[in-house]
């Protein structure tokens, strides 16, 4: 596997783990975090019009890993990377 996938998974798996703990920590609601994804998922969606829809889909991934960690989060759940990806794949 290339490394530079490695990294981006550990950062994805770090980010959704500082998530959570703003979450739980009361810093910011659940709510907020989704909000916060979601605008920049319509961000991507509007940055990639030019791009093929495989490029754009590469964008929108990691948002969408997150969306799932923070609704995961929600109901006491936390899931792998590679659970999340797949979720997100199948969903894409």
């Amino acid at each position: 596997m290339n490394t530079a996938n490695l990294q981006l998974e550990g950062l994805l798996t770090a980010v959704a783990s500082i998530n959570a703990l703003l979450v739980d920590s009361g810093i910011v609601s659940r709510s907020d975090m989704q909000q916060a994804l979601e605008r920049a998922q319509q961000g991507v969606n509007g940055e990639a019009r030019g791009l093929s829809e495989a490029n754009r889909k590469a964008m929108l991934f990691p948002i969408r890993l997150l969306l799932l960690a923070n609704e995961e989060s929600s109901l006491g759940r936390a899931r792998t990377f590679a659970e999340y990806a797949e979720a997100v794949g199948k969903s894409s």
